[in-house]
């Protein structure tokens, strides 16, 4: 998942409420004994990890991990499972090979990670590097200005032609590393629980004049802004400033650079942070090969050139690139419903991930929980009036994309939202997708109508730390489709553990970082869940639906 952010919604929180849900407790306790005792969630992880992963969107081990799961759910008895076609995605991308060393002054492997959709060396290339960063940090506020940044990068390329060609090019400043302030895994406490549970202070949303070309530069100020826009804005700004970035991939190709050295701003200890520097779109240009170094060896290497230390470094990378433009997909399946079978709950989760890692916690951990949650209902035979559905979704990472076609398909469009008549049949829909930390409850995306329902759900697992309600919204996953239509769309709340800190599209997201007996919880969880929705007399209750989007005006 891209980073989480938290949405303000115009709610106030409600004082507990009584409820007379019914929680059938027999069931509950099936549930738990075949999720504890007979869990096979740690052994879908690792098909998902350790034997398919990573699952960048389209890539080999997506597609592979795609199909061992409509086989495994097929193994299971579910009904119809299979992969729906969402229309074209882009470039198929996946390293083959990949090797990186400081050759001189002294010899010493370098920790990175090539960035996506970036190209290969052809073979071993060997050469000298030269410091020439885009941006110094005092500038880092010209990345969240369009029109500056595309004004500066025709600068940097007119400064810069000529210089940096035959040699490997060191694009950011130096990464000054403080010393750690905080642990690197954590738990929700009292404190950090009662932070989430108080109601957001309300405050405007942000006007929405297409197209949005500039975001604040200060980053509390400027989630806070993207965190008010629909999804479907927030998106067109990812988009218009990946283009911006076109115009300097394509001077370093005609330089006849080696290749691109670059770190990220998170993390240390020789943690790799890395997504993309190339697109996926075959429209848009080449890019040349570009690597994301640990800070700690990327640091070395820029402290070298400062001191004007000769450098040698050998970079050896290949990758496989699918040119044409491959449809994106998710793989769908169900559980049949008795008398209310045309109703729908679903569970959902991303079934992609960025590359430098397996993808475990990010999120082949919430593909492998609703999975589990999926194979404990079919296995305990346990009676469904509503048919629940499995949705394990493609292009996530990349703006939703998989759940947002699903969605426009099957319920209605979020800009207009003109509806289809599925809209009228689902009755909820619950993701995962925040790590693999253990359960502890539930962001009502300011529907406090679901409150005193989901307090008698979790009654069972209160002895788990599953108790909090909080009516403020997240963002960052796909919930926020079916959310962005009017319909009850969940994520819950997890305990955050090294999520953020070290795994989070890191080369760490890796099976070791998953945590077991978390991930057994939250699938007993989701399978209540699931059976409560497709089984309570009603379907659960909805906000109001969501006004149309104003008119798009063209990008200038």
């Amino acid at each position: 998942m891209r980073q989480p952010l938290v949405l303000l919604a115009f709610a106030v929180a409600a004082l507990p409420a009584r409820s007379d849900e019914k929680v059938d407790l027999a069931t509950v306790h099936r549930i738990k004994v075949e999720a504890f005792q007979n869990g096979k969630v740690s052994d879908l992880l690792f098909w998902l990890t350790d034997a398919n992963g990573p699952r960048l969107t389209n890539s080999p081990g997506h597609r592979a991990a795609a199909n061992w799961a409509m086989q495994t759910l097929k193994g299971w008895g579910a009904s119809n499972p299979h992969l729906e076609l969402w229309g074209p995605f882009g470039r198929g991308w996946s390293v083959t090979h990949f090797s990186a060393h400081l050759l001189e002054p002294a010899y010493a492997p370098l920790g990175g990670s090539p960035k996506a959709w970036c190209g290969g060396t052809s073979g071993a290339a060997t050469g000298g590097v030269v410091l020439a960063p885009l941006l110094a940090r005092a500038e880092d506020d010209e990345r969240w200005d369009l029109g500056k940044l595309q004004a500066h990068i025709v600068r940097y390329a007119q400064e810069q032609k000529g210089k940096l060609g035959g040699r490997f090019v060191l694009l950011d400043p130096i990464r000054e590393l403080d010393l750690p302030k905080e642990v690197a895994s954590q738990r929700l406490d009292d404190a950090r629980l009662a932070q989430l549970l108080a109601a957001p202070e309300p405050r405007p949303v942000a006007p929405l004049e297409w197209p949005i070309a500039k975001l604040p530069a200060e980053p509390k100020k400027r989630w806070e802004f993207l965190e008010t826009l629909p999804i479907e804005a927030g998106e067109e700004w990812w988009e218009r400033r990946q283009r911006t970035w076109d115009p300097l991939w394509a001077f370093l190709r005609s330089e006849g650079v080696l290749g691109v050295f670059t770190t990220d701003t998170r993390g240390d200890g020789g943690i790799v942070f890395a997504e993309n520097a190339g697109a996926w779109d075959p429209k848009r240009p080449a890019v040349p090969p570009v690597v994301a170094l640990a800070p700690e060896h990327y640091n070395r290497l820029v402290r070298l050139s400062e001191h004007k230390i000769p450098v040698k470094v050998e970079l050896d990378l290949a990758v496989r690139v699918e040119e044409e433009s491959l449809d994106g997909f998710n793989v769908v399946a169900d559980l049949p419903g008795g008398k209310k079978k045309d109703e729908v709950v679903m569970l959902g989760a991303h079934l992609d991930s960025w590359h430098a890692g397996t993808g475990a916690t990010d999120n082949a951990a919430g593909a492998a929980v609703v999975m589990e949650a999926f194979r404990i209902l079919k296995v305990l035979g346990l009676p469904l009036d509503r048919t629940v559905r499995l949705a394990l979704w493609g292009g996530e990472e990349q703006g939703l994309l998989g759940s947002r076609a699903y969605v426009k398909a099957h319920f209605g469009d979020s800009v207009t939202m003109a509806l289809k008549p599925e809209h009228a049949k689902l009755a909820a829909y619950f993701n995962v997708d925040n790590g693999s930390g253990k359960i502890r409850g539930v962001w009502l995306q300011g529907n406090d109508m679901v409150r005193p329902i989901f307090e008698q759900w979790l009654v069972p697992f209160r002895d788990m730390g599953a108790t909090a309600l909080s009516i403020r919204d997240t963002g960052g996953t796909d919930h926020q489709s079916f959310d962005s239509v009017g319909l009850p769309g969940f994520q819950f709340i997890q305990d955050p553990l090294d999520y953020m800190s070290r795994t989070h599209h890191s080369d760490l997201d890796v099976y070791d970082h998953a945590q077991a007996s978390d991930l057994q919880q939250a699938a007993a969880i989701v399978a209540l869940f699931a059976y409560s929705a497709a089984n309570r007399p009603d379907m659960l209750p909805r906000k109001p639906l969501p006004r149309p989007l104003p008119p798009k005006k063209t990008a200038p």
